[in-house]
């Protein structure tokens, strides 16, 4: 198949989905890494939570990566929206991060990739960066399921735990 030349509806659309999904991530970035160097993990949901939240929401657009899509809607509306006395756990700070940095350098990749301006070194971030976040990000994750599991979510329905342990059971490598 030939390469698709010009700048029409759906070159325009990737880039502009893109590059505002870097700037959002970047934003999320941004607010974690100043409160909570400024104020400490409790404080860093009252200045990105519903950010987060909205910003994640919106990856529901991207088929391609439904199971991490999946995961992170699980962990946005199952955990942290029900108990969000969870969110000032330092787990929920460094799942952010280990988040947005990964978001961040995705979509800016694949908006350069647009118009065929990837610098190299993004190039090698955006493949080999996941060494180091996939693990803070995973551990966080299932550190956060853990904490709801251990702590409020019976209080919600034993059913609810029941199933929060089902998905955590359903994590692993290649999640």
């Amino acid at each position: 198949m030939a390469k698709q030349t010009g700048f029409g509806p759906k070159k325009a659309y990737l880039i502009l989905y893109n590059a505002a999904s870097a700037v959002a991530w970047a934003t999320i970035l941004g607010r974690v890494a100043v409160v909570l160097g400024w104020k400490g993990a409790p404080f860093v949901p009252l200045v990105v939570d519903n950010f987060a939240r909205i910003t994640q929401t919106f990856a529901i657009m991207e088929v391609v990566h439904a199971l991490t899509v999946a995961s992170r809607l699980f962990l946005v509306w199952g955990i942290c929206y029900p108990f969000p006395q969870l969110n000032t756990n330092v787990f929920y700070s460094t799942m952010l991060v280990a988040w947005s940095l990964t978001e961040v350098m995705r979509y800016s990749y694949f908006a350069l990739k647009q118009i065929d301006a990837v610098p190299a070194w993004l190039h090698w971030l955006r493949y080999s960066a996941f060494l180091v976040l996939y693990p803070v990000g995973i551990s966080s994750e299932v550190a956060m399921t853990l904490s709801a599991i251990w702590g409020p979510a019976d209080e919600l329905s034993s059913w609810y735990t029941f199933g929060l342990t089902l998905v955590l059971a359903a994590y692993g490598p290649g999640e």
